[in-house]
């Protein structure tokens, strides 16, 4: 498959995270993506080279891209650490797990990241944030027809965890 796209979601409250990721080769439409995505930043929106640690950047390459526009000081040290932290934590463990050294350069990745303005636990951030990662990216191997992949049925209300179809609002 040459894109593959995930989701995943982790924790619960302010605290919790949702991440969408889109993997694929680095000479192809993801590729392009990226570098389009890196030399486009919006207001609010100013995607960055995901890192292990400064100078250290995550393997397959991985652009890291805000949901939420950053709201406060708090919110920017929660993004800009605990979440990147999370995201490049479980992008080392699956990586670790699925591809070669001399493969890892073949792919880029980018990744949507939603940490609410209302997050204080940076432990919790980075947890949820490193299991979401991880999620997404498996599930994103597995393909549409995979057996981890959630399904909705029909004649089942959409719901998530902002919504709920037919409750009070």
């Amino acid at each position: 498959m040459s894109i593959e796209i995930g989701e995943g979601f982790s924790g619960a409250g302010a605290d919790a995270a949702h991440i969408n990721t889109i993997l694929g080769h680095r000479d192809g439409p993801v590729g392009t993506s990226f570098s389009t995505a890196l030399a486009t930043p919006t207001a609010g929106h100013v995607p960055f080279l995901c890192v292990y640690q400064p100078g250290v950047p995550c393997e397959p390459p991985t652009l890291f891209v805000n949901k939420a526009a950053i709201a406060n000081p708090t919110h920017a040290r929660l993004t800009w650490g605990a979440a990147q932290a999370g995201v490049a934590e479980g992008v080392l463990s699956y990586a670790a797990s699925r591809f070669t050294p001399s493969d890892m350069g073949k792919w880029c990745l980018i990744v949507a990241v939603w940490v609410d303005p209302e997050a204080t636990d940076e432990e919790a951030v980075y947890l949820n944030n490193r299991t979401a990662t991880i999620t997404a990216l498996e599930r994103g191997q597995q393909g549409p027809d995979g057996d981890g992949i959630a399904r909705w049925r029909l004649g089942e209300p959409p719901a998530n965890p902002f919504f709920r179809s037919g409750s009070a609002h």
